[in-house]
């Protein structure tokens, strides 16, 4: 019979493993070296409305090919050494601009060492979420680089958010 610790080892259908961010990251990494994808669950709010608190994200290894500009991607921040999730504002040969699209400062130069995947597939409320992760996301990454869009786009949507949808409950 397994003490009640090594149960906390195991994940039951339905219910959440707790990781620290260190974890986290290391079985990130281990799972992506296996060619596999890793889902996990979004926590804060530096990609919204793109990527919420709480939605389940996929990433998938770069294998051998670079970030795109507009890539949602995975890495270990250079400074905190932090598992951190944003999009790619800019491509470069020394590594990667990477901002939050709803945050005020960037992460600085990434390192492409340090970029260890790329979100393929957002899903919130067991639904795709398509805008910001197609074609468009050049754009957002545009807009996201020049402050547009926490200091004008985000303050517009809030602006007219109850005329376009009145019956929504604001989340």
């Amino acid at each position: 019979m397994r003490s009640p610790a090594e149960d906390d080892l195991f994940v039951v259908e339905g219910q959440e493993l707790p990781l620290s961010g260190a974890a986290m990251l290391e079985l990130l990494v281990a799972v992506l070296d296996r060619g596999v994808p890793f889902r996990f669950k979004a926590k804060g709010f530096s990609m919204s409305p793109f990527v919420k608190d709480g939605d389940v994200i996929t990433v998938i290894s770069l294998r051998n090919s670079l970030p795109r500009l507009g890539d949602v991607v995975a890495f270990r921040h250079p400074v905190s050494e932090r598992l951190v999730v944003h999009r790619v504002v800019r491509v470069g040969q020394d590594g990667c601009l990477i901002r939050g699209d709803a945050v005020p400062e960037g992460d600085g130069l990434v390192p492409m060492a340090n970029i260890v995947g790329r979100v393929s597939r957002v899903e919130r409320n067991g639904r795709p979420v398509r805008l910001g992760m197609g074609p468009e996301r050049a754009l957002v990454a545009f807009v996201t680089r020049s402050g547009l869009f926490l200091h004008v786009i985000i303050p517009f949507w809030m602006l007219i958010r109850p005329i376009v949808r009145p019956n929504r409950r604001s989340v």
